[in-house]
């Protein structure tokens, strides 16, 4: 369902069976990992549920194979995604698969948390150079905890780039509202999510009819799956392709709107 999730908000700006829960986390040891179409997400949740009871660079670092194999596996995934992806949205111009992963070592110089490790795999993919969120895309999040993501959009564009979304909706809402109420759209996201002013937007009467539209700061759908959803589904690899299908004239209406 659509939502304006925190998590989406941070991590931006900056065999299935089986799941090792929080209480009995991963502890050691090499991961055997079989590969082929069918993601292996029950080696992943495991690694990353022990990351999580244990944050910290000595267990990281004692366990630095496994995650080099998971991370290995993951540009796989990533490169297949990307391929599948811009058969569905050709201008993709970011960097494919492997490139566009972000990495799991926090920044942690002006943040009161200083965790070492973000506990969760992601990927973002745009037309724009580089993995930057300064342009609208398409984001991946694999996390235990009901931490995994599909979503995209633009979360905080600049100045410009809002004046030129609110001016496209002002002129063009009735695509942007139909695109929102298409029936997969629905399936997937629940409508738009992303933060908003309280007051109409400089420019805009409190009385336009698409001020609520207007008031986002940000434009985002998000899809979250739950644990149990992730690690019994039959092919997920193909689901996030079909999630993402659903938001690609989300993402071309943005693209058109700050080109």
């Amino acid at each position: 369902m659509g939502t304006s999730h925190p998590q989406l908000a941070s991590n931006w700006k900056l065999s299935l069976a089986g799941f090792a829960p929080a209480s009995s986390p991963y502890q050691g040891g090499e991961l055997t990992l079989h590969y082929n179409n069918t993601m292996q997400l029950k080696p992943l949740f495991a690694f990353l549920s022990g990351l999580i009871k244990h944050n910290e660079r000595p267990w990281f670092q004692e366990r630095k194979a496994t995650y080099d194999q998971l991370r290995a596996q993951f540009e796989e995934d990533a490169e297949f995604w990307f391929r599948e992806l811009a058969k569905l949205d050709p201008v993709l111009a970011g960097p494919e698969g492997r490139k566009s992963i972000f990495r799991i070592y926090r920044d942690v110089r002006f943040s009161n948390n200083k965790d070492p490790y973000k506990t969760h795999f992601s990927v973002y993919f745009t037309a724009g150079p580089g993995k930057e969120v300064d342009s609208p895309g398409y984001y991946i999040q694999l996390g235990p905890n009901g931490n995994t993501m599909i979503a995209g959009g633009l979360y905080m564009p600049d100045k410009n780039q809002l004046a030129a979304i609110r001016q496209e909706i002002d002129y063009n809402a009735d695509d942007l509202k139909a695109l929102l109420t298409a029936p997969d759209f629905q399936r997937y996201f629940g409508g738009l999510g992303g933060d908003k002013l309280k007051k109409s937007p400089a420019n805009y009467s409190v009385d336009h009819p698409e001020i609520e539209l207007l008031k986002h700061k940000s434009f985002i759908a998000t899809y979250q799956m739950t644990d149990a959803e992730v690690l019994s589904h039959e092919d997920l690899r193909a689901h996030v392709v079909e999630v993402f299908r659903a938001m690609v004239p989300f993402c071309q209406f943005l693209r058109r709107a700050v080109a």
